[in-house]
């Protein structure tokens, strides 16, 4: 591994990619439906014509939020995987709680890919802070750095003191966890005059990774990179030395749809996470994962040639409790349906006195104001303001409602 690529597929051409995907795709859907729950889900649908991205988007989406309650009717994956559990390799539970199991091949989310970008090489060791109590995500690093070649400490969280003891025994030159953590570490040795300045790279993910943080740990010799990883398909996204967004991971369908719905987004506009997996033995079909995002265009300067994404930009579901009523963004969703003619919708909820108010802010034209209303009453249950904008004029950030208010 002497290249700045993993593989030779991290420079492929897009469209020689895209058909790859396209050709694994039908494959996929075929071992989901081998499910109950995903052949009850995908019932009527011909595996062999979903070869396409067109086609992807006309099955329905499976809602991460759904899990927990899916799986507490069905235990313990809902009904969505067709084996028995002598398929996985582990067994995990993640708050939710959400039950999670781990393939029995080499590198079984998809990590290792992540890490080499971030610098990591065979030999390198590796102090590895994820959690490996219940939840995988301290095996998602582990099988990716152990893939690599590099010895893993399974050190965890916690524990400051014992952690500086290891570094200073075994010396590891990277770091895996938080970034939160590795600066708590960083701090811990400072005050106690411990020597950790081995650590010269590290991947972290879990936690907000500000430019200030970044230029802190370069500033201490220590080049770190961020990796977006969910426990249900591992990793998902990472960055790379180019820091202009993240690159889609292989062997995954990433789609950007308007929160509430399963409706692709234009390229470019803010919207929420869904994940295929094409992983035959433990295929997901259209899963969002309720994080916000948005496509950037054109490819990486590092020479990865994948889908970008600028990144974690805020939760999806901004369902919200208006007058004692749940108003969710599927709601939003379904008026935009009905009024094709408007643009971006945002509801904005505000107090009015001792009241809550609600004001449907729509991109269209001003004579569909008193019709909107009314298609809001009727889809919420509840009366609101409607006020018509210029198109384009609301954000860009795939917020469809906006809970503003204040309460002394």
């Amino acid at each position: 591994m002497t290249t700045p690529f993993f593989d030779n597929r991290d420079a492929r051409d897009p469209a020689e990619r895209e058909a790859d995907l396209m050709a694994r795709l039908p494959e996929a859907v075929a071992a989901a439906m081998r499910a109950p729950a995903y052949a009850e889900r995908l019932q009527g649908v011909d595996p062999g014509k979903v070869t396409s991205r067109e086609a992807l988007a006309r099955l329905p989406v499976l809602r991460k939020s759904e899990l927990p309650g899916l799986q507490k009717a069905d235990p313990p994956f809902g009904g969505f995987h067709a084996g028995d559990l002598s398929h996985f390799g582990r067994l995990f539970t993640s708050p939710g709680p959400i039950h999670e199991g781990e393939g029995r091949g080499t590198d079984p989310w998809g990590a290792a890919r992540g890490l080499y970008a971030a610098g990591f090489r065979p030999g390198d060791v590796v102090l590895n802070t994820f959690s490996y109590h219940l939840t995988p995500g301290g095996f998602i690093m582990d099988g990716g750095a152990r893939a690599l070649g590099c010895p893993v400490i399974p050190a965890g969280p916690g524990n400051t003191d014992g952690q500086l003891d290891v570094i200073e025994a075994f010396r590891p030159v990277a770091y895996a966890g938080t970034p939160d953590f590795l600066k708590i570490l960083l701090d811990a040795a400072d005050k106690a005059g411990r020597d950790v300045s081995c650590i010269a790279k590290a991947i972290v993910s879990g936690a907000a990774f500000p430019k200030s943080l970044q230029e802190l740990f370069s500033g201490r010799g220590i080049e770190a990179y961020q990796a977006y990883a969910t426990a249900d398909i591992g990793f998902i996204a990472f960055e790379t030395q180019a820091r202009e967004g993240m690159i889609v991971n292989e062997d995954l369908i990433l789609e950007i749809v308007r929160p509430g719905t399963g409706d692709p987004v234009p390229e470019g506009d803010v919207g929420e996470i869904v994940v295929t997996s094409l992983d035959p033995e433990r295929p997901l079909i259209r899963l969002a994962v309720g994080d916000l995002t948005a496509a950037m265009p054109g490819a990486s300067a590092c020479g990865r040639t994948n889908t970008r994404i600028r990144g974690w930009m805020g939760r999806a579901d901004q369902t919200t409790k208006i007058k004692g009523m749940f108003v969710r963004p599927e709601q939003i969703a379904d008026i935009g349906r009905r009024h094709p003619e408007l643009g971006r919708l945002r509801l904005v909820v505000t107090r009015e006195g001792e009241n809550d108010a609600m004001t449907l802010r729509a991109e269209g034209p001003s004579a569909a104001a008193e019709a909107v209303a009314a298609t809001l009453q009727a889809v919420t249950k509840l009366r609101g303001a409607v006020e018509i904008v210029a198109p384009g004029s609301l954000p860009n950030d795939g917020k469809v409602i906006a809970d503003e208010r204040k309460y002394d």
